[in-house]
């Protein structure tokens, strides 16, 4: 997993803000039920998050409420509705037999059926995958898989590893697929990932015309991006810059 079930995102609450907040069951095409939590910020850009291999739990709960804060709406997406039902699950819940179960097409829908419900009063609205390890790559490949995004960012993504999930090619295989610009937030002591592997990526995006940041944060580790990550604070206050720059450009009008 990424965090800890009692972390919390590096973000200053914005206090009076107008944010509301839901829970809500998502309609895939294939009949599944995705539970989902959304925020709402009220502003033009919609926000995907795709959370890591626990699925949706308080973290991105708490996530989606600073993006809300800072204008946008949020949904965060759960994985686990064909193999273990639709709801809430307790702290204790055992992911990793759900996570090996999981299906690149069951992502993909899922995904798809929260691009919708943001989209559902304005087909034009820009809509941003966010996601983080699991989700991390999964976001990029969200980019490849025809949602029409305006951008996918991930942090700490595996760009070329295959079948995580079940069925899913490497990210670098879906180059020459991918729509949108693409934002990559790396820790540069990932044993999971080495820099070679981002740095690999960086220029395959760049060779193929795509626009692209890929940062690496010297030293920093899987999952930097935690509050409990006191002596990578800059680190993270810097990714949580790039991600609203990121999105600020994507929903001025100019923004390729």
């Amino acid at each position: 997993m990424c965090f800890d079930i009692d972390s919390d995102p590096p973000i200053p609450i914005i206090s009076g803000a107008a944010v509301t907040h839901r829970d809500l069951v998502l309609a895939a095409e294939d009949g599944g039920l995705p539970a989902a939590f959304e925020a709402i910020g009220g502003g033009r850009v919609g926000v995907v998050v795709l959370p890591d291999v626990r699925g949706l739990y308080r973290f991105y709960e708490e996530l989606a409420l600073r993006l809300a804060e800072h204008g946008h709406d949020a949904v965060v997406i759960d994985y686990f509705c064909r193999t273990a039902g639709t709801g809430k699950r307790g702290e204790d819940f055992d992911y990793m037999p759900e996570v090996r179960q999981t299906t690149y097409e069951g992502v993909r829908l899922d995904t798809a059926a929260a691009v919708a419900h943001l989209r559902a009063s304005d087909r034009e609205r820009p809509v941003v995958t966010l996601g983080f390890c699991f989700g991390g790559s999964n976001s990029w490949h969200q980019a490849a898989n025809g949602h029409g995004l305006a951008g996918a960012i991930g942090f700490y993504g595996h760009p070329n590893r295959p079948g995580f999930p079940q069925g899913s090619p490497a990210v670098m295989a879906r180059i020459a697929e991918i729509e949108c610009p693409i934002l990559a937030l790396q820790g540069g002591d990932d044993p999971g990932i080495p820099v070679e592997e981002s740095d690999a990526f960086r220029r395959a995006l760049t060779e193929a015309g795509i626009r692209n940041e890929v940062v690496v944060y010297e030293g920093a580790p899987h999952s930097f991006f935690d509050r409990k990550q006191a002596d990578y604070a800059a680190e993270c206050a810097d990714a949580w810059e790039r991600v609203l720059a990121f999105l600020a450009e994507v929903a001025s009008p100019g923004a390729s």
